[in-house]
């Protein structure tokens, strides 16, 4: 099973070596532009959000990004050294009240772009989840 992975600091400059990592990957797995596209909005997203929200931008701490070829998918974990946060109770950015705000769309989008997304270790980890089968 192909697994692969990168830490890097939590710099917002640094979402350029994701985009990299992202590009590599779909060089080795054969990723169609569709699943591609979907890929690298949903795991930058994911990386900026533990890189400021996560781990407040502190860049003496690491975001992890791994992946993993798993039964008709391909499987990406983004692991932040922060406290975590209630991923139960998220404000709806579709709602009137939150149209105009900056932020606060970042997971609504991976949800919407990944087949699955799974918190885990109370949010200090995501997992996205996109079908290539």
């Amino acid at each position: 099973m192909d697994s692969i992975s990168i830490s890097v600091p939590s710099l917002s400059e640094n979402i350029r070596m994701i985009e990299s990592f992202i590009d590599n990957a779909k060089e080795q797995f054969s990723l169609n532009d569709d699943i591609y596209g979907n890929i690298m909005i949903a795991v930058t997203e994911s990386v900026n959000n533990a890189i400021r929200h996560g781990n407040k931008g502190d860049s003496h701490k690491n975001v992890d990004l791994s992946l993993k070829l798993k039964d008709g998918s391909i499987v990406f974990w983004v692991k932040d050294e922060g406290n975590g946060f209630d991923h139960t109770n998220l404000p709806d950015p579709t709602a009137p009240e939150n149209i105009d705000k900056p932020g606060g769309r970042g997971i609504f989008l991976m949800k919407h772009l990944s087949d699955e997304v799974n918190f885990r270790d109370e949010g200090c980890t995501v997992e996205l989840i996109f079908y290539i089968n």
